[in-house]
């Protein structure tokens, strides 16, 4: 069974590498404003989270959804917890550059948005209601 987990892990890790490369090609994308590129990126992301989700029901079907501490102390195998704690540092590597994209594609929604309305403003007349407050 640790030779099993071990070979699904070191697949995991390769996958979620792989996940890692396409949020930095995104992230670039959007730093140069390439949307083209951008929705590229879509595509490979969709395609490593589906690789990662196939790897992890398989991790889970080998440990019949134990947890993975239990059965790292369990094993007792230094290669096994090597590996899982570079899935734990990847995945914090992965989540820390999903928010900053997250973080370029917001902040740059939102200054188009501004654009728009500075271009194209609300012509309606403003009018106060009953608490004095304006309307829009």
């Amino acid at each position: 069974m640790k030779d099993k987990l071990n070979k699904i892990i070191i697949q995991e890790i390769e996958t979620i590498g792989i996940l890692l490369l396409a949020l930095e090609e995104q992230h670039k994308c959007v730093v140069e404003n390439d949307i083209f590129g951008m929705e590229a990126c879509v595509d490979k992301i969709k395609k490593a989270n589906k690789n990662i989700a196939h790897s992890e029901v398989e991790r889970r079907r080998i440990t019949e959804n134990r947890a993975m501490t239990e059965l790292l102390q369990e094993a007792n195998d230094q290669e096994l917890t090597n590996n899982y704690y570079k899935i734990k540092r990847l995945l914090q590597e992965v989540v820390l550059q999903k928010d900053t994209n997250e973080m370029l594609i917001k902040q740059g929604l939102s200054f188009t948005n501004r654009i728009l309305n500075v271009l194209n403003p609300v012509r309606e007349s403003k009018t106060y209601n009953a608490y004095g407050k304006v309307k829009k």
